[in-house]
């Protein structure tokens, strides 16, 4: 199913998804980001969104502007945020400091060579982060996107495509739930 024909499934409540779904996969929709930046965000949020007919679509949308490598970058950060996005909530929202002292034992080796750009890896993190709710990791990412000399305006527009990107995933389920 192509992105088109799943615009079209969302229902009518969601009009506003559909006029926004459409808006932030382009340049001009998106401030300060690529069209490949676009692909490998809205690829890395629909697959932390979990619906699997807008992550096939946006997959093979998003093959026309960032190669195989980009693309498996964006399936990285969407693994590795997968967890880390778990388990530092958990460090931040348990409220005893001592977590914060422990090491996390995690193997996150992926992260220094994620496949594609560092700063596209960045951005498609902080969007996972964004749709799975860690504010740890939000923070981190936005900080190392702003000292990689990244502006306010291009994270924002990752984060919109995200919020975007997980809206539509769940409007879409619920229309498939519904009927």
């Amino acid at each position: 199913m192509s992105l088109v024909d799943l615009k079209s499934q969302l229902p009518d409540y969601a009009k506003d998804l559909r006029l926004n779904f459409e808006s932030v996969l382009t340049e001009g929709g998106a401030p300060g980001l690529t069209q490949k930046q676009i692909a490998v965000i809205a690829l890395a949020s629909a697959i932390a969104s979990r619906y699997k007919p807008l992550t096939a679509a946006i997959n093979e949308e998003a093959a026309q502007h960032a190669s195989a490598e980009e693309l498996n970058g964006a399936r990285v950060a969407a693994a590795i945020m997968g967890m880390n996005n778990i388990y530092y909530r958990f460090v931040h929202l348990v409220g005893d400091a001592e977590y914060g002292t422990l090491r996390a034992n995690l193997r996150m080796n992926a992260m220094a060579n994620p496949g594609g750009d560092k700063i596209d890896f960045e951005l498609a993190s902080l969007a996972v982060s964004a749709v799975n709710g860690c504010g740890m990791c939000l923070e981190s990412h936005e900080k190392t996107l702003r000292k990689h000399g990244l502006s306010a305006q291009p994270i924002q527009s990752a984060a919109r495509i995200a919020a975007v990107i997980h809206a539509v995933a769940v409007a879409l389920e619920q229309a498939d739930v519904a009927g």
